[in-house]
């Protein structure tokens, strides 16, 4: 049986590249996890330790990376996948919900009829920084009247205070930089 996969295999397989999408942002680039078959499993592990197969209706994953990570969480959860979009992705009634960015404001959706209240979710996504998607996206299951069991992100910029959007659910970073 494979040696299981620790956060700090995850951290030293993740690449900075400095000054993208723009000068004096460092990006933290996920591709080598994901390319790695045993850490993308062992990550899709972590996420998801807290859980077994069947105590998790959903997980619900954000537009876009969180996808990826929520998908696989899905099918080894035996739940459900939610996707939470950008305005205007989902072809049918939705719920949408506004967030501040640096600059402006942005707006993500989930459909009207996603989730049964009560429904126990899982909210994964690729990266905490400030909040505001992870935020916007807690308002929008809350809409439905889902119990959000935990939110989970593979990496967390602790520096952006990120946490403080999230402050009334569980909230778990594997990678904290």
């Amino acid at each position: 049986m494979p040696q299981a996969v620790t956060a700090a295999e995850i951290e030293a397989a993740i690449r900075n590249v400095p000054d993208f999408p723009k000068p004096g942002i460092q990006f933290k680039d996920i591709t080598p996890v994901l390319a790695d078959p045993r850490l993308f499993a062992g990550a899709i592990d972590l996420l998801t330790e807290n859980f077994s197969p069947g105590s998790i209706d959903a997980v619900v994953g954000i537009d876009a990376r969180g996808f990826i990570f929520a998908a696989a969480a899905a099918t080894k959860l035996n739940a459900g996948f939610i996707p939470i979009r950008k305005k205007g992705k989902l072809p049918h009634s939705t719920h949408e919900q506004d967030y501040a960015l640096e600059y402006g404001h942005a707006t993500v959706a989930i459909h009207t009829d996603a989730l049964r209240s009560g429904a126990r979710v899982l909210l994964i996504d690729d990266l905490l920084a400030t909040g505001g998607t992870a935020g916007a996206a807690a308002a929008l299951l809350q809409k439905l009247g889902a119990n959000i069991r935990e939110i989970v992100f593979l990496i967390e910029l602790k520096f952006l205070d990120g946490r403080k959007q999230l402050k009334n659910f569980p909230v778990r970073s594997l990678v904290v930089y």
